[in-house]
C-alpha cells in the first residue's frame, strides 16, 4: 500500500508549484524581508557607532602624545578645513604623526562625505586651543573636564537621537552630551 502513496508523492513533485503557491512563498519572503532588513541596518549603524568611538578613543591616544610634547598645552588647530587642498593646521594634518600616519583614523565609518572631501570626519574643538590641559573651560566657564568636548563628529552620522560621538577632555568617549558648567568664583 505504500508504493501508490509513493507515486502521488512523485506526481506532485512533477507538476510544479500553482501561480498562488508561488505567489505565498513570495509573500513570506518579502514579509521576513521587510522585518529583517531594518534590524540588520540597526545593528549596522550601531556597530558603525562603535567603532567610530573607538576611533575617537585613538584620536585621544595622539592627543595625550602630542599633549605630552608640547608641555600639556592644547594644539592651536582650527577647527577643520573645507577641503583636502586647504593648507591649515587642522587636526588630521596636525595629528597625524601621533597616530603612525595612519590617514583612515580620521575617518568615521558612517562618513560617506566629509572625509572624502576634507580628511577627517571630526571637528577639533578650536576654543580650547593653546590653553594649558588644566585650564580647559566651556564657553568660558569651569567644567569638570568629563564635560568637555575636545574632538566631536561633524555630523550625526549615527542616527538622529544621539547621533553625534564625543571625545571629553578626561578621554572619555560617549555619544551623550554632557556638557554643564559652573559659575566662575
Amino acid at each position: 500500500m505504500a508504493l501508490p502513496a509513493l507515486e502521488d508523492l512523485f506526481d506532485f513533485m512533477k507538476r510544479g508549484f500553482t501561480l498562488t503557491e508561488l505567489l505565498i512563498v513570495i509573500v513570506i519572503i518579502a514579509a521576513l524581508a521587510g522585518i529583517v532588513f531594518p534590524i540588520g541596518m540597526s545593528v549596522k549603524r550601531k556597530a558603525q557607532g562603535v567603532t567610530c568611538m573607538s576611533k575617537l578613543k585613538d584620536l585621544g591616544v595622539g592627543l595625550e602624545g602630542y599633549l605630552f610634547d608640547h608641555n600639556d598645552v592644547m594644539p592651536p588647530w582650527f577647527i577643520g578645513r573645507k577641503s583636502r587642498s586647504e593648507d591649515a593646521a587642522v587636526l588630521e594634518v596636525e595629528l597625524l604623526p601621533y597616530l603612525g600616519d595612519d590617514k583612515f583614523a580620521f575617518k568615521c565609518p558612517s562618513d560617506h562625505e566629509h572625509f572624502k572631501e576634507s580628511g577627517s570626519s571630526y571637528f577639533w574643538n578650536e576654543n580650547l586651543s593653546n590653553l594649558r590641559r588644566t585650564r580647559l573651560t566651556l564657553m568660558g566657564a569651569r567644567a569638570d573636564s568629563a564635560m568637555i568636548p575636545l574632538i566631536f563628529d561633524k555630523e550625526a552620522y549615527h542616527g538622529k537621537k544621539n547621533g553625534v560621538n564625543f571625545l571629553y577632555s578626561d578621554q572619555s568617549v560617549s555619544s551623550k552630551i554632557n556638557f554643564k558648567t559652573s559659575s566662575r568664583d
